[in-house]
């Protein structure tokens, strides 16, 4: 099997980028598709995964999911203009089917709090249809002219949640709640840290009264936008009429809210924590825990060692674990270790006629410390209780990649207070998590991104950043009543 290279990352990291989905067989171009990616099994694996643990997350907050039209009338759109506005540069417009021209066009879904508003119109008329808690998965289509594999494509998966309320109170807390949901899956689950902030005005979701978002560190120093929340006001509920009679009598629009999350998630995952070998995953999202390696030189040996390679992999399968045992022919050992590797499995077993011996199996982990040759170090585990250790390393592996993607963040994060030194931050097209004083206004803030390629990610929630402080803009000198987080970005 041949070992093709991956590119360096300090060579081009777009490049390498390309070469980790590649060789782990995640994606690719749809190439008959403009701006479309089809996702192969390895890949659509992992977004299963991310959709498995966020939909428990959902339900346990008390959300339901649905599914709804992905051709919506062009009149949905149109009640609502900020949004319609936002939205019609990417729109897929359908105007003939069944051989004939439509009447009313129809778009290919972008988002759906168009459609749903007219349907939480139907089905909501009291205070006691209230709340309404909603999620879609689903796929959208927003027509982009510049597409990247999983990061920004003109169809890609998602999950949408809608939701309506009585007052704007419960609809800020629900924003902030399923802000938060989304924080707690990208630590716990993709051992992703990210900051949690407000959108400025000219980010916000077309047709929104404020968005919440959070934003992850990419090891070139770029941001992505993980996920976002919407605080709709009831913008949407006045485009279609959805009121409902409130405990007094009295009859008002409802509040609603919007979140969403997309397949852009296994691109963070890849540029969050793969390296120049190919692709690593925390084991929480790994399709594959273990695999597991027989080694042997005769064929007498042979039986014997794949017979409890097999046994190791039937008992970790019992714990809950995905286990792969590789005793396919003509394949020599360390091509099949390069294949699981750059495929992102977190775990790798070896067992051979010795090790048959000492009862015990040869472990190394995706990322492993170096030995005294400077060589990745593989560690001896006992046969005996093999799940307690094998778990026992997965956990630690899933709590490194965390620390690691968090002191990466840390080191590159900087408050700076001057606009030469800010510039210089971003020159050549680097980058990195700089939080620095900003007037507030849009004029400023398109200015800057003018001048550096850099924009205001977010302007950080209570516990995320540096604490409030007053200062002076790093490009006007107006006043500042705190630090922003700025970043090139995805």
């Amino acid at each position: 099997m041949a070992q093709v290279k991956i590119t360096p990352r300090s060579d081009d990291y777009s490049r390498w980028y390309q070469d980790v989905i590649a060789y782990a067989e995640l994606a690719e171009q749809a190439g008959v598709v403009k701006g479309c990616m089809v996702i192969r099994p390895h890949g659509f694996a992992i977004w299963e995964k991310i959709q498995a643990d966020m939909d428990a997350r959902f339900k346990a907050t008390g959300h339901k999911n649905a599914s709804f039209p992905m051709l919506i009338p062009m009149s949905f759109l149109e009640k609502e203009a900020e949004h319609v506005e936002g939205f019609a540069p990417e729109l897929a417009i359908v105007t003939h089917a069944g051989g004939k021209e439509l009447e009313e066009k129809y778009c290919i879904r972008p988002t759906s709090e168009t459609i749903i508003g007219h349907f939480f119109s139907k089905w909501i008329d009291s205070y006691r249809d209230l709340p309404m808690l909603l999620n879609q998965w689903c796929n959208v289509m927003r027509w982009e002219l510049r597409t990247r594999i999983f990061l920004r494509t003109s169809e890609f998966l998602w999950q949408e949640g809608h939701t309506a309320h009585a007052t704007h109170e419960e609809s800020k807390e629900e924003v902030h709640r399923m802000l938060q949901v989304y924080a707690d899956f990208c630590k716990e689950t993709m051992a992703m840290p990210v900051v949690c902030g407000t959108k400025s005005a000219h980010e916000r979701f077309a047709g929104a009264l404020d968005t919440l978002c959070i934003e992850a560190y990419m090891q070139d120093g770029k941001a992505l936008q993980s996920g976002t929340s919407h605080d709709l006001g009831q913008n949407f509920g006045k485009a279609f009429d959805v009121m409902f009679q409130d405990q007094d009598g009295k009859r008002d629009y409802v509040w609603q809210t919007s979140w969403g999350t997309s397949t852009r998630l296994v691109g963070a995952l890849i540029m969050a924590h793969s390296d120049d070998d190919g692709l690593v995953l925390p084991p929480k999202l790994a399709p594959i825990h273990v695999a597991i390696v027989p080694i042997y030189r005769k064929d007498e040996e042979k039986e014997a060692v794949v017979t409890e390679a097999k046994r190791i992999a039937e008992e970790l399968r019992a714990d809950g674990l995905t286990v792969e045992v590789d005793d396919r022919e003509g394949i020599k050992p360390g091509a099949k270790y390069y294949e699981w590797e750059r495929k992102g499995v977190p775990l790798r077993l070896e067992i051979g006629p010795r090790d048959l011996e000492s009862k015990t199996v040869m472990s190394k982990l995706r990322v492993a410390e170096l030995d005294e040759r400077g060589r990745p170090q593989k560690v001896a585990l006992p046969i005996e209780d093999i799940g307690v250790h094998v778990g026992r390393l997965l956990d630690e592996f899933q709590e490194f990649l965390y620390e690691r993607a968090l002191a990466l963040r840390e080191e590159n994060t900087v408050s700076i207070d001057s606009w030469e030194e800010f510039v210089a931050t971003f020159a050549d097209g680097k980058s990195k998590f700089v939080y620095a004083h900003w007037d507030g206004t849009e004029a400023t803030e398109l200015a800057i991104k003018d001048a550096t390629k850099a924009t205001i990610r977010c302007v950080p929630l209570p516990g995320h950043g540096p604490a409030p402080e007053p200062g002076k803009c790093i490009k006007s000198g107006e006043p500042s009543a705190q630090r922003v987080l700025f970043a090139r970005n995805y």
